[in-house]
């Protein structure tokens, strides 16, 4: 514990905590379309299990980060392209949000969210799996970064619970927030689908600058509260 007494490592705590919550958003967003699909009395309880699982994932790879960092070497090449296990996740995680992304706009878009719910519940354990499958997938950039901003691994496992503590009391209003305006649930799914292309690419080895997907992220959803700004106030008025 003697990095309690170095400002550096609050520095490096502080910063580690900031990141981690950054990388959660796409991850709130995806926890929350998961959960929607389960009858109302289960979603509180999915959330929080989901949340504590990722955590329990994020801190199972910081202690084997050995392993993670071994996913960086080539495995095989195809076609003139060489392929980690880092790729490889990476790509299956892509191709599962983009094929999730498409099938919940579908179902918004048709109206069948609703009847497929009543007529099939989804299971609270398949939702949780996801959610702790996908989220080692969004974890492993994290955590090889935490490991080049930090040496200790109690200060990166100190910012994980940290970050985990602040989605969970986040999760929740997100959601609902997300539900009751269709728009942005519209925009999330769209949102989910960018980030597995992102994926996708990461996994092909053409790597996109996160800075710009957090820009076009933060831009759209300030145009779309603007939007919902401006309909509360027409609402208002002729009232």
């Amino acid at each position: 514990m003697d990095w309690i007494s170095q400002p550096e490592a609050w520095v490096a705590l502080a910063s580690l905590t900031a990141l981690e919550i950054v990388l959660g958003i796409d991850n709130i967003v995806f926890i929350s379309v998961l959960v929607a699909r389960l009858p109302k009395e289960h979603q509180d309880r999915a959330r929080i299990m989901g949340l504590g699982m990722a955590m329990g994932g994020r801190i199972l790879l910081l202690l084997a980060i050995s392993w993670v960092l071994s996913l960086n070497r080539d495995l095989f090449e195809l076609m003139d392209h060489v392929f980690s296990g880092k790729d490889l996740i990476m790509l299956g995680g892509g191709l599962f949000l983009v094929t999730k992304g498409t099938k919940e706009i579908h179902h918004t878009m048709e109206g069948l969210h609703e009847d497929e719910a009543s007529s099939a519940p989804t299971s609270v354990r398949g939702v949780l799996l996801q959610i702790f499958l996908l989220d080692l997938v969004f974890s492993l950039d994290s955590v090889i970064t935490a490991v080049g901003m930090v040496d200790q691994v109690v200060v990166m496992i100190t910012a994980v619970v940290i970050a985990v503590g602040v989605m969970m009391l986040a999760a929740s209003r997100v959601a609902s927030f997300i539900e009751k305006h269709p728009t942005v649930k519209m925009l999330a799914l769209s949102f989910l689908m960018l980030v597995g292309v992102i994926l996708i690419a990461d996994g092909l080895r053409f790597h996109v600058p996160r800075g710009y997907i957090y820009f076009a992220m933060g831009f759209s959803l300030s145009v779309e509260f603007l939007n919902l700004r401006m309909k509360h106030r027409r609402k208002r008025i002729k009232a």
